[in-house]
């Protein structure tokens, strides 16, 4: 499921795994894009192999409404996703909610029973200041984790992003971190860092009107010790 390719983070600074600092629009926008990745990185966590994820999105005036899915291609044991986002972004400040269905435990998505469902609604929150970007995460309802005690974690997880540009690259740096105790993130037994990472896109210019934005990320873990390297492009009319 804030999840490391370009159209995740245009879905979620168009809704957003954030619409950060996002203008306005004056008529409504359509987004249609698809990125193609190595390994699909969450947040710190290793959820498959090489995906496609595409993107269906439409914005008007600081509203917006996304669809974002993650499908693996060579595993087909991996993890298979589909994520709706409702937002609303003005002058720096966003706010939204994302319903993430997975295709495990149960692969019926109109299943919305409490103990079965594979559904998970989190709603999120943050400020674009410019240099940096802050956003917060909340599991409210669905298949959340539990807490050292079993109860329900309200799974929690925090983001800050800092753009920057250099040697004719667009970077951006992150530091994310999950608060408190819960079986939702991978190993996080109390506050842990679980996401430090820094991503290069770099425009490739294919015709005099169309270009490939192409990605690279590392990216690591701290929490269970783990590093990876992202590469993608992404494709959009």
């Amino acid at each position: 499921m804030e999840k490391v390719a370009i159209t995740k983070a245009i879905a979620i600074i168009a809704m957003a795994i954030a619409p950060m600092g996002a203008i306005a629009q004056d008529k409504p926008e359509t987004t249609v894009a698809a990125d193609f990745v190595n390994q699909y990185i969450w947040r710190g966590q290793d959820l498959g192999d090489v995906a496609v994820q595409p993107t269906l999105g439409i914005a008007y005036k600081g509203l917006s409404l996304t669809a974002w899915g993650s499908y693996g291609l060579t595993d087909p044991d991996d993890t298979k996703e589909f994520d709706l986002t409702a937002a609303y972004d003005i002058k720096g400040f966003h706010v939204g909610i994302t319903d993430y269905w997975f295709n495990s435990p149960n692969d019926r998505y109109f299943c919305y029973s409490a103990h079965k469902t594979s559904h998970v609604f989190e709603a999120n929150v943050g400020y674009d200041f410019g240099p940096v970007a802050l956003s917060w995460y909340t599991n409210f309802a669905g298949n959340d984790g539990v807490n050292k005690s079993g109860d329900r974690a309200y799974s929690s997880y925090f983001e800050i992003n800092a753009p920057f540009k250099f040697a004719t690259c667009d970077w951006n740096a992150t530091l994310g971190a999950v608060p408190y105790a819960t079986s939702f993130y991978a190993e996080a037994g109390g506050f842990a860092v679980t996401n430090v990472s820094v991503k290069a896109t770099k425009e490739i210019k294919v015709t005099s009107s169309w270009s490939i934005p192409v990605f690279g990320q590392i990216a690591c873990n701290p929490s269970t010790e783990k590093a990876y390297l992202v590469f993608g492009f992404t494709l959009q009319p």
